[in-house]
């Protein structure tokens, strides 16, 4: 017997950490250094999983790019992301990130809830909101 599922599709995932932190009211405002090294920890436990992609179709997550900026761009790097510490705007850096990897013919899901920086993504850069990210994490 053959399995005639489809493979799961190679995707890398842009994370703005910020927009993440700040859809859980769990204290982040007070140590954003420490809420971004929770956030980066959960997260690499995620590169190479199986999950499902905001419209439900499997996806595998090959790489993340997590872009921290402000006060949590010194937080601690886990290992198993790329890392992005933005120096000015992290809306700028997700969106030049996003359009370098699809110029490159990569697969990409943006995590953000922010509209304008949404509008910013390349057409080909699907966008997800925190709610599908904080899902996979279990918060």
């Amino acid at each position: 017997m053959t399995d005639d599922a489809e493979p799961a599709k190679p995707v890398t995932v842009v994370v703005d950490v910020a927009n993440v932190m700040g859809s859980r009211p769990d204290g982040w405002w007070r140590d954003r250094e420490g809420a971004a090294t929770r956030l980066l920890a959960g997260m690499s436990a995620l590169v190479g999983r199986d999950v499902d992609d905001p419209d439900g179709q499997p996806m595998r997550i090959a790489r993340i790019v997590a872009v921290l900026e402000g006060q949590a761009r010194t937080a601690s790097d886990p290992g198993g992301l790329e890392i992005v510490r933005a120096l000015g705007e992290g809306d700028d850096a997700i969106a030049d990130a996003a359009r370098v990897l699809v110029g490159a013919g990569t697969a990409v899901v943006v995590v953000t809830g922010d509209r304008g920086l949404r509008a910013r993504l390349p057409a080909d850069a699907r966008a997800a909101g925190q709610g599908w990210l904080n899902a996979l994490l279990g918060r």
